[in-house]
C-alpha cells in the first residue's frame, strides 16, 4: 500500500531571490543547501553564475511561493442517451431495479463521428472559456483517462485541437475513477514546484467501450463524458487546493479491471532452438470486470477516512465544508458517504442519475453543472473525493474560484 499526503506551500520571503553559491543541484531539480532542504527550484545554470536566463525558462520561479486556484470549467457528453428502460430490451432488467439499486436512469454513450478526444477538447475549451484564458497561454495538459483512443495517450492531441501555439507539455495520468482527483494534485505540484502558470486538467473515459452489454450487473452503471478545470497559478494567500490525501492498494486490483487477454507466448525451444509460439497473438482488453459488493464495502470504509485525513490536514472540520463531491459511481456509496460525514444530502452534489458513472470525468462534469448552474459560488469550499480501479482513491480539499 502506498499513500502521499498534503501539499501545505510554506512562507517563503520572495519569488526572486537568488540562489546562493553553495547550493547543490540534484538529479531531482531540487536544491539542497548546507544540508537542508529549502524547496528552491533550480535553473540549467550553475549556481553563482551570471548567464542570462532566456523567456523559455523564466518560468519556474526560484523559490516556491505560490498557490493554485480553480478558475474555470466545462465539460461535454455524447449526443446519445441510453436510459434504463432502452437497456431493459438487451438484458433483464428494468427502470425500477436499475433506479433502486444504483441511482442511475439515463447514461449517454458515443456513437457515430464522436471520440473520447473529441469530448476533451470541448469540456477544454469551455473550461478556457470561463477562465478567460487564450489556448496559447495554456502551458500544461493532463489528461486523466483509463480509455484513450491510442495506446500511447490522448494528451497531445488536446493542445493541437485547441490551437495552442506554444507547444505545452502534454501526458495521460490513468487512475481510471481517481484519475481526475490525481489530475489536480499533479497539476497542483507541476505549478508550485515547477513554474507552470496555467495547466488544464481533463478527466474524460468511454467505459462503454469496454462494457459487456450482455452483463446486466455492470452494463447498467456506465456511461461516457469529459470534464475540465483549468488550474491557475496565484499568491499563496489565495491558494484554492488546501491540502489532499491520496492512495493506492493493488491487493483489491482483482474486484475492479479489465485485464489485457490472449494466449501468452510458449516458451517452449523446438529443434532449432526458436520459440514455439511465436509471433504471439494480437491482445486485447477484456470488458470491465467489477465483484459490486466488495467496490461497495470498500468505497464506504475508505471515503470517509481519506476526506477526514484531507480535513485534518487543512485544519478543517467538515462542518465547515461547502459541499461534498464524490466520484459519481452508486447514490447508495454517496448517500452512505455522506451519512458517515454527517453532511446532510442538501450539501451534497450528485448528478448520476442523468450520467451513470463516467469514471475520470464524473468529478468534472458534476462540478461544472454545479458551478454553471449557480449552486457553487467563488469562495465555496468543496470536499472532493475519487475512488476506483487499482484500487486507488483520495480526497483534496478545494476552494472554487
Amino acid at each position: 500500500m502506498a499513500s502521499a499526503s498534503g501539499l501545505l506551500t510554506p512562507s517563503v520571503p520572495s519569488l526572486r531571490r537568488r540562489v546562493q553559491p553553495s547550493t547543490w543541484k540534484y538529479r531531482s531539480g531540487f536544491c539542497f543547501s548546507q544540508g537542508t532542504f529549502r524547496r528552491v527550484l533550480c535553473s540549467s545554470t550553475i549556481a553563482g553564475s551570471e548567464k542570462s536566463v532566456s523567456s523559455s525558462e523564466s518560468r519556474a520561479p526560484r523559490l516556491i511561493n505560490r498557490g493554485c486556484k480553480l478558475v474555470g470549467c466545462g465539460s461535454a457528453v455524447p449526443t446519445l442517451q441510453i436510459s434504463n428502460d432502452d437497456l431493459a430490451k438487451i438484458v433483464d432488467t428494468s427502470d425500477e431495479w436499475i433506479s433502486v439499486r444504483t441511482g442511475i436512469r439515463n447514461r449517454r454513450v458515443l456513437s457515430g463521428n464522436e471520440s473520447l478526444t473529441g469530448l476533451a477538447v470541448e469540456a477544454a475549451s469551455r473550461a478556457l472559456q470561463m477562465a478567460e484564458v487564450n489556448p496559447e497561454d495554456v502551458d500544461l495538459v493532463l489528461m486523466c483517462t483509463s480509455t484513450p483512443e491510442d495506446l500511447f495517450g490522448a494528451a497531445t492531441q488536446i493542445p493541437k485541437a485547441l490551437g495552442c501555439k506554444n507547444n505545452p507539455l502534454a501526458y495521460d495520468i490513468t487512475a481510471a475513477c481517481s484519475g481526475f482527483l490525481l489530475g489536480l494534485v499533479s497539476a497542483a505540484c507541476h505549478i508550485r514546484g515547477g513554474g507552470f502558470r496555467n495547466v488544464l486538467v481533463i478527466g474524460g473515459d468511454a467505459l462503454s467501450r469496454f462494457t459487456d452489454w450482455t452483463d446486466r450487473g455492470s452494463c447498467i452503471l456506465f456511461g461516457d463524458a469529459a470534464g475540465a478545470v483549468l488550474v491557475q497559478a496565484c499568491d499563496s494567500e489565495d491558494d484554492g487546493l488546501i491540502s489532499f490525501d491520496v492512495h493506492s492498494d493493488g491487493e483489491g486490483g482483482r474486484h475492479l479491471n479489465a485485464c489485457i487477454k490472449g494466449n501468452q507466448t510458449n516458451d517452449a525451444l523446438g529443434s532449432n532452438g526458436s520459440v514455439l509460439a511465436f509471433p504471439p497473438q494480437h491482445y486485447s482488453y477484456s470488458s470491465i470486470y467489477m465483484n459490486g459488493k466488495e467496490v461497495f464495502r470498500f468505497a464506504v470504509r475508505v471515503v470517509p477516512q481519506t476526506i477526514e485525513s484531507a480535513l485534518e490536514k487543512a485544519g478543517l472540520t467538515m462542518s465547515s465544508i461547502d459541499w461534498l463531491l464524490l466520484h459519481q459511481a452508486n447514490q447508495r456509496i454517496i448517500d452512505a458517504v455522506a451519512n458517515r460525514l454527517d453532511v446532510p444530502m442538501e450539501r451534497v452534489i450528485s448528478n448520476l442519475a442523468n450520467y451513470g458513472n463516467t469514471s475520470a470525468a464524473s468529478i468534472p462534469l458534476a462540478l461544472d453543472e454545479a458551478v454553471r448552474s449557480g449552486k457553487v459560488k467563488p469562495g465555496h469550499t468543496i470536499a472532493a473525493a475519487g475512488f476506483g480501479a487499482g484500487l486507488t482513491w483520495g480526497s483534496a480539499i478545494l476552494r472554487w474560484g
